[in-house]
């Protein structure tokens, strides 16, 4: 069954929406004109929503994160009496737990759904012990087969990818630190960057060097971005700071071994020496000899990509994943960190 259209037991509303960080809840602070003007938009969002829940007869609301549509999650949920929950992602949510009322959302949800365990244990930080029963694991995930389908190109030299935002958060420096050096001992490497950002144009002059042992592919779609990887040996996450990061899901789902730095929740997907090389953020040396140890050893990287690809479908399955947060909507899934999928869903009658 395809899980986006999976029916639930019980009729669920999904809202989210994106302001800027700056925003603050209504119900604590307001900050100056244009402050005011916002958080009451968030107000009239919420009652705007809640006449929709209590119109509709919907029983669970869910806002996929932690940011002001959670604002007004809790508002509307406030207005109605309809329960709402949240997903917290990190690493943005938890740079400001204050300023996003962490406490007061898990204080007020019915549940959260934390994308890995480092996430639960910041919220937990900034949560009530009391509340610490609402906070359960659920993954974000991928299709596996659209990354297990595709076909290798074949190529010349051994080709490194990058996929993401070209942002200083990414790490892109220590990258091409590492890749230089590397490029020392085995000078057939090559290197995609699959993204775009404000830190392009700074990017390609530093890479300039490099001439075209480095590439610039810009953005691409989802499905081009699995021919990407599909395409490449080994997918390289250099980041200061990630959550869960979903590039490597598909990574290993497309049976590659990856090379990510040790922040957040990455090492509860990257199990270093199995399923890729967990390195400290900041170390080009290590990324350096992690970068040359796969680019000399096929077999190594076959037997990693097939341990990568087994975990993605067990543990990141965005099918399974879906199952689960639907029994938590249904009030199910026992009382375990990871909830058990909801394994017959009922069909919601259209009212």
């Amino acid at each position: 069954m395809d899980f986006l259209q999976m029916p639930l037991p019980r009729q669920a509303y999904l809202t989210s929406v994106y302001p800027a960080a700056s925003h603050t809840f209504i119900l604590r602070e307001i900050a100056g004109l244009q402050g005011t003007l916002k958080q009451l938009a968030y107000l009239a969002e919420a009652m705007i929503l809640a006449r929709h829940l209590r119109t509709n007869r919907i029983d669970h609301l869910h806002n996929h994160f932690a940011n002001a549509g959670a604002h007004v999650a809790m508002l509307a949920s406030a207005l109605s009496g309809v329960p709402f929950s949240y997903t917290l992602h990190g690493t943005s949510d938890l740079y400001a737990p204050e300023t996003w009322h962490l406490r007061e959302k898990t204080k007020r949800a019915k549940l959260v759904a934390c994308i890995s365990h480092f996430a639960r244990a910041q919220a937990m930080l900034f949560s009530d012990t009391d509340n610490w029963s609402k906070l359960r694991i659920v993954h974000c995930g991928v299709l596996p087969d659209l990354y297990e389908q595709k076909t290798s190109a074949n190529h010349s030299g051994v080709r490194l990818i990058f996929v993401g935002r070209l942002a200083a958060v990414k790490g892109l420096p220590v990258l091409f630190y590492a890749f230089a050096k590397a490029r020392e001992t085995h000078p057939d490497l090559h290197l995609t960057l699959v993204g775009d950002g404000d830190d392009r144009a700074h990017l390609e002059k530093r890479a300039a060097a490099m001439g075209e042992a480095v590439h610039f592919a810009g953005y691409l779609s989802q499905d081009a971005v699995a021919q990407a990887l599909a395409e490449a040996d080994i997918p390289v996450l250099p980041s200061f700071a990630e959550g869960l990061p979903v590039v490597l899901m598909e990574a290993l789902a497309g049976a590659r071994p990856v090379i990510a730095s040790q922040v957040a929740g990455v090492s509860e997907l990257v199990e270093n020496g199995v399923t890729g090389f967990v390195i400290p953020p900041d170390d080009t040396e290590t990324l350096a000899q992690r970068i040359l140890e796969l680019a000399s050893n096929p077999a190594l990287r076959t037997q990693m990509g097939i341990a990568g690809q087994k975990k993605a479908r067990e543990h990141f399955d965005a099918g399974s994943e879906a199952a689960r947060i639907g029994a938590l909507f249904a009030g199910e899934g026992g009382n375990g960190l990871r909830p058990k999928p909801l394994e017959h869903p009922k069909q919601v009658e259209p009212t």
